[in-house]
């Protein structure tokens, strides 16, 4: 049972607001992942992935330098 100060965060929507805002598809996402990681990923299997919540989070980070945005970690009091 999920905890309710817990909430789960959603990879697959996180990227589509980030691509949205970047005005770039899934496809060119994919190609530049691709391109900097040394690892093929198709559009589909990208979306699949993070759909199913598969994603690694070297991948996000490679996402997130890829479009502009930065991960990070917070420590709260």
């Amino acid at each position: 049972m999920q905890s309710d100060s817990f909430k789960k965060i959603d990879a697959r929507k996180e990227v589509k607001v980030m691509l949205s805002k970047k005005a770039w598809t899934m496809k060119m996402l994919a190609e530049k992942l691709t391109e900097v990681s040394g690892k093929y990923y198709s559009p589909q299997n990208l979306n699949y992935r993070l759909a199913q919540n598969k994603l690694k989070l070297y991948e996000m980070g490679y996402i997130c330098q890829i479009l502009g945005f930065r991960l990070e970690f917070i420590e709260e009091n």
